[in-house]
């Protein structure tokens, strides 16, 4: 196994060994175990089940673990100077659940179709020119203020789910039961998460998730509604390790309703937080790997991007949302991975976890809540790089980061803020150095409102 890495992933010519590759994979796995739980909860509407139209847990639980691992062999074997790990990306798998599914009225079978319609745009683009036009067409603000947008749009679901807030006739908003234990639970979760985090301990958030659970599987408590009293446990244990559930979305995708004018909106979506997020995560790895030369170009982005593309269809086709580069896999890379064996690693590990769906099923959803409101976090803290003294720059931003959680919709904020931006232009007279592909997307949004 040594001998076969160091001769395929060349661990002399990238400065690395076999050991350091495996250390770099487990760090990155720790960082990012957490989505194995968090996936499936997402997609199944808060433990809804299918009778609400929502996915159905054990199989999303287990196309998430296959996909992940599928994706990063992938960039492993073909994509080999990236230490990448791939899963399916937060924020896009709530947009899928809450938007698509109980937005829209999809089906989990033509969710999937819009999901595998935009991964084959992102690989026909990933292997054309157009991959750089489009990466350079969107302004830099623009892009910072959706992510935000994205971060906000999962913190309003995990305050949601936590009971944080709660519906209000009035206000729409409220604030919940803070009494609840289990909501207690959750907000000391999400507490020890920063706080790990601000220790550098990797694997935080899994560590946060799972150490909270059991304190909600211990008979110690009895819940009255003002009081706590010992004697039985919060929420149920059903397990750790079962045979994995059959993947009952297996090839089951119909992309008929995605290539309709009005499924437009949610193909363009799909594609672009993909795009995105890939383009923006790799540019990251980029820079603390070292795989930018002299001239500021990317080594061998392509065949990362055109990785990442190809594990959003496999995900697609074994049943679960958009898989993406992750910008955890940074950890990975400081831990001392240069090569496609950490995501091998990564892989690997995935795979070894497929027996723990009763484990999954097992997790308070307030906990749950709390790691979403964690990692909206890691969305929205990078709008201090937005252009803030360029008023005509920040607001489309602040419009995408308002707009998506207060209509509980991704892609009516990113229609809103391109939209804006278009008309900003045209008003202040600067349509000259607007690229096309924002006037293409603006009017796309228009159409998108009005059908």
């Amino acid at each position: 196994m040594k001998e076969l890495g160091s001769s395929y992933f060349e661990y002399r010519k990238h400065k690395t060994d076999f050991n350091t590759e495996v250390t770099a994979g487990v760090t990155t796995f720790l960082t990012m175990a957490y989505i194995m739980f968090l996936n499936p909860f997402i997609l199944s509407g808060e433990f809804a089940g299918t009778d609400a139209g929502f996915f159905d847990f054990g199989s999303v639980f287990t196309a998430t673990i296959v996909a992940t691992a599928i994706a990063c062999f992938i960039m492993a074997f073909y994509g080999k100077t990236w230490p990448i790990g791939l899963a399916p990306g937060m924020g896009v798998n709530a947009f899928v659940a809450y938007t698509i599914v109980a937005g829209n009225g999809y089906t989990p079978a033509e969710a999937l179709g819009a999901v595998l319609v935009a991964g084959i745009l992102f690989l026909i683009v990933s292997l054309t020119p157009a991959r750089a036009w489009i990466i350079n067409s969107i302004p830099k603000s623009l892009k910072l203020g959706i992510g935000a947008g994205i971060g906000l749009f999962l913190a309003i679901i995990g305050l949601e789910i936590m009971g944080v807030i709660a519906d209000h006739p009035v206000t729409f908003v409220t604030l919940g039961n803070l009494k609840h234990p289990l909501l207690l639970l959750g907000a000391l979760a999400f507490v020890v998460m920063v706080v790990l985090e601000k220790k550098k301990v990797k694997g935080n958030i899994i560590i946060a998730i799972l150490g909270f659970s059991v304190l909600a599987w211990l008979p110690i408590w009895g819940w009255t509604g003002s009081t706590i009293e010992g004697g039985t446990s919060l929420a149920k244990f059903n397990g750790v390790f079962d045979f994995p559930p059959y993947p009952g979305y297996l090839f089951k995708f119909e992309i008929g309703k995605v290539l309709a004018v009005s499924g437009l909106s949610t193909l363009f979506t799909l594609f672009f937080i993909d795009f995105f997020d890939t383009a923006g995560t790799l540019t990251s790895v980029a820079n603390i790997s070292g795989k930018i030369d002299s001239r500021g170009k990317i080594q061998d982005i392509d065949k990362a991007m055109l990785s990442d593309s190809v594990g959003t269809v496999a995900g697609a086709l074994v049943g679960t949302s958009t898989v993406t580069s992750y910008v955890e896999s940074g950890a990975g890379v400081k831990a001392g991975g240069r090569t496609g064996m950490t995501a091998l690693v990564i892989g690997v590990l995935f795979l070894l976890c497929l027996g723990f769906a009763p484990l999954a099923t097992s997790l308070p959803k307030e906990i749950d809540g709390a790691a979403l409101v964690y990692v909206a976090v890691l969305f929205v803290r990078n709008i201090v790089d937005i252009e803030w003294d360029d008023i005509a720059e920040a607001a489309p931003a602040v419009l995408a980061m308002i707009a998506m959680p207060l209509t509980y919709s991704i892609s009516n904020g990113i229609a809103m803020a391109f939209i804006t931006y278009a008309l900003i232009k045209i008003g202040t007279g600067k349509v000259e150095g607007v690229s096309p592909a924002i006037w293409l997307v603006a009017v796309l949004s228009v159409i998108s409102f009005t059908v």
